[in-house]
């Protein structure tokens, strides 16, 4: 292994210059192996002179606490779905093929991708084309399957966590019922996990959907009780009984749909009932900041791992977390099922335990 690639796609996510860091000194100190970088996901290939960039231990000191990425993302990056503008007209196009022409002409002998399910799809697609491919998983949704976890979560969970701490204190000096929407797609997890953790009265997912009036009676039982506030811990994602989730922007073959807007749905609803309510979107947020300590921790191992997955030529295989280990399974079934919460599993078992409601009862 002489020459490795490595590049960051889709959303930027905390942990993502840890992981590069430890797979350019992994590289570096045990194999002696040349590192790349590739500069806006894999639409760099299509421009190597601005975007290909030699690695090494210069270029990612002082990087591990820095969120984002030095290699910059590029979430709309799809080879397989590339607008173009052709004849005054914009057309989509592929040019997978041109990114398999500018990998080879890279002479690697590993590309490392880091990414979320997006992202890791079409990697698996290119390794199909005889790519060299390792991934990754990168997602502060942390629904990749295969895997415990992935980083940039537990950064995000924190962040959704304070903000949920910060809105407890102002719900109850104004009496107020405060819905705070939360990203997540189409998986609960940072919801969940915040609400649990930020005491939130109400948790909204999209694996349990809910129903208005039952949100109503666990806000009124409050009320009656005397507690004169509510914390609603609403995901993105989430959908009304014989409902559908709402979005504020509608996707094609190049833009993904981007869900918003339920949350205020949720208070002005609450508002309705006679209970005054106002709504936070954290929004990006949650992206941006400083990584955990968690996810520097395991985005080391996984960067590092990467790399020595990269020289047994373990290609098409992902970096994985399972049972406090890191291992590694093959990029196809990482990607086959998306990771959701388990409506029966102990997490919302616990919640409901603890008098915690999902509206959907």
């Amino acid at each position: 292994m002489k020459r490795i690639g490595i590049l960051t796609g889709g959303g930027d996510a905390p942990g993502l210059n840890a992981v590069i860091r430890a797979a350019v000194k992994t590289a570096i100190n045990e194999y002696k192996c040349e590192v790349i970088g590739i500069r806006d996901g894999y639409d760099g290939f299509l421009d190597p002179q601005s975007g290909i960039v030699p690695l090494g231990m210069e270029e990612v000191r002082g990087i591990l606490p820095r969120g984002g990425t030095i290699l910059g993302a590029a979430n709309r990056g799809n080879p397989y779905a590339r607008k173009v503008i052709r004849d005054g007209r914009e057309v989509t196009i592929d040019v997978s093929d041109e990114i398999v022409k500018g990998i080879e002409e890279q002479r690697l002998d590993a590309l490392l991708v880091l990414g979320g399910d997006g992202t890791l799809h079409i990697a698996h697609e290119l390794a199909m084309k005889g790519v060299p491919i390792i991934g990754v998983p990168k997602t502060i949704d942390n629904d990749i399957g295969g895997t415990e976890i992935t980083f940039g979560f537990d950064t995000a969970l924190n962040i959704a966590t304070e903000a949920l701490d910060r809105l407890h204190t102002t719900a109850e000096s104004h009496h107020r019922v405060m819905v705070i929407e939360l990203m997540g797609r189409d998986a609960g997890f940072i919801a969940l996990n915040a609400g649990v953790s930020g005491g939130a009265d109400v948790i909204l997912i999209p694996e349990l959907p809910f129903k208005f009036e039952n949100i109503l009676k666990k806000i009124r039982s409050r009320s009656e009780q005397g507690r004169k506030f509510s914390l609603l811990a609403v995901s993105e994602g989430a959908k009304p009984v014989d409902g559908a989730q709402v979005y504020s922007r509608k996707g094609n073959e190049v833009y993904v749909p981007r869900l918003g807007g339920i949350g205020q749905i949720v208070a002005e609803y609450i508002e309705q009932q006679g209970f005054e309510s106002r709504v936070t979107v954290l929004g990006h947020v949650q992206r941006g900041g400083t990584p955990t300590a968690f996810d520097r921790w395991l985005a080391t191992r996984y960067g590092a791992a990467a790399v020595r997955l990269a020289n047994r030529k373990g290609f098409d295989r992902m970096v994985a977390l399972q049972c406090g280990e890191i291992t590694d399974i093959p990029l196809e079934e990482a990607v086959a099922v998306p990771k959701r919460v388990n409506p029966l599993g102990d997490a919302v078992i616990t919640a409901r335990n603890i008098g915690i409601s999902f509206g959907d009862e």
